[in-house]
């Protein structure tokens, strides 16, 4: 079954562009699914104030996506959220939603535009727009649904 692919930097952006996806979703009755990518890689040193000791694992990374992911989502779709595939990967984040779309057979990518009043795109936008197997959608961060 085709699908409606949303990315989501974690950032009040990604509220709109999740509300907007999930209306798409229920209007071509298509499964919704979020991707959130994050580095994969731990920094070489700890950050300031931080001891070595602390820095985490890439599993650490990837449960602490998929949970601010999870959240997220619970905070702008409420119960609507236990509805929504989570694809939380290590990688470019333009790269893994391209992708993901790809697998999903997706028929629409949603994504949020950089800043709160900003219709800028960034380069994870620039990207999808250039290689997306699919119409995209580009939300403006204010925008209501």
């Amino acid at each position: 079954m085709m699908s409606v692919v949303v990315g989501v930097d974690g950032t009040a952006a990604s509220r709109a562009a999740i509300r907007i996806a999930a209306q798409e979703a229920r209007y071509r009755q298509a499964p919704l699914i979020a991707v959130m990518a994050y580095s994969g890689q731990r920094t070489l040193g700890a950050p300031a104030g931080q001891p070595v000791v602390t820095l985490g694992t890439g599993g650490d990374e990837h449960s602490a996506a998929e949970s601010s992911l999870r959240n997220l989502l619970t905070e702008t779709l409420g119960n609507q959220a236990d509805h929504v595939e989570l694809r939380v990967v290590a990688g470019i984040a333009g790269r893994q939603i391209v992708e993901a779309a790809r697998e999903a057979r997706a028929q629409l990518i949603v994504l949020a535009t950089r800043g709160s009043m900003s219709m800028l795109l960034g380069t994870v936008s620039q990207y999808v727009l250039r290689k997306a197997p699919c119409p995209v959608l580009v939300v403006p961060a204010g925008a209501s649904s």
